[in-house]
């Protein structure tokens, strides 16, 4: 058995989330069209008959704007130079940008040796806008491997999970079979009420919302969650809330769908907004998001 650690980077919005959760076929990362969605580092373990791969997707290299920003740049850059192989991927639909220069010139300061283009959402653009794309980026760096997918639908992942296996060293196995991820139950519950409040609301930034599951208790075949969503300001309050709680129920609906699918069990689900005046900035809930200071 090979196994080895898999890092995903990039600029945010370009799929990482999605990536991760088409490469271990299950959904254990939210995804949204909104930058800056990932916080944490989740790790997605693929296991199969004579390998074990850890993949780590990180939140999106950006140009921080508060404290919470810099933390999570912070976790994507360390992430670059502690794993195997690094995955840089890159949105065909929008063209070599301004931030994958600067992930690429920070790639050449990490020094790690394996590092694969991945170009996603292939099925957005023609083939030749592919190959000039990839002109384009070989130009730039010295990439390993460069692999054209579509995380959405899945083409070409299995082509990636080949290439990865034939760079893989270790020979430890690091997590058993059924062991999917490195985040607790809980937190993928507080994730999917975060994935449905950005898919519903448009006023605000992904930073200025967080969510926290305060209860979470099995009775028979349901299980009773309570979740608290977090924002900054009184005024996100209200439009979570929305006219006659119309959006809270809307937002616990779908959410509560997903979950139930995740734990295969009927759930019931209660949702409360509570604000935190500058909570992006104050240690000790950057540290309950796990995303305190690193070392």
């Amino acid at each position: 058995m090979k196994s080895g650690f898999v890092s995903i980077i990039g600029r945010p919005n370009v799929g990482k989330s999605t990536l991760l959760n088409s490469l271990i076929n299950k959904k254990i990362a939210i995804t949204s069209d909104k930058a800056q969605t990932t916080r944490n580092i989740i790790h997605g373990i693929y296991n199969d008959c004579d390998s074990q791969i850890i993949f780590v997707d990180t939140p999106g290299i950006h140009k921080p704007k508060h404290k919470l920003g810099t933390v999570l740049n912070e976790k994507a850059y360390k992430m670059a130079g502690d794993v195997d192989i690094v995955l840089f991927l890159v949105d065909a639909s929008t063209g070599l940008g301004k931030g994958d220069l600067f992930i690429i010139n920070k790639l050449k300061t990490a020094n790690n040796q394996n590092v694969f283009l991945i170009i996603n959402k292939i099925d957005l653009i023609k083939k030749d806008q592919l190959m000039l794309l990839i002109d384009e980026y070989q130009k730039l760096y010295d990439f390993q491997e460069i692999i054209p997918l579509s995380a959405l639908t899945r083409n070409n992942i299995k082509e990636l999970i080949k290439t990865i296996k034939s760079y893989l060293t270790d020979d430890i196995k690091y997590y058993d079979n059924e062991t999917i991820t490195n985040v607790s139950t809980r937190f993928i519950i507080s994730e999917i009420v975060r994935e449905k409040v950005l898919a519903l609301t448009k006023e605000e930034i992904p930073h200025a919302v967080t969510c926290f599951t305060e209860n979470y208790y099995e009775e028979d075949d349901i299980v009773y969650i309570n979740v608290v969503i977090v924002v900054d300001r009184d005024s996100l309050k209200k439009i979570i809330i929305g006219k006659k709680g119309a959006m809270l129920k809307n937002i616990g609906t779908l959410a509560r769908q997903d979950i139930e699918v995740f734990l295969d069990k009927k759930v019931y689900l209660e949702t409360f907004v509570k604000t935190i005046k500058n909570w992006r900035e104050k240690e000790r809930y950057l540290k309950e998001l796990g995303l305190n200071e690193l070392e």
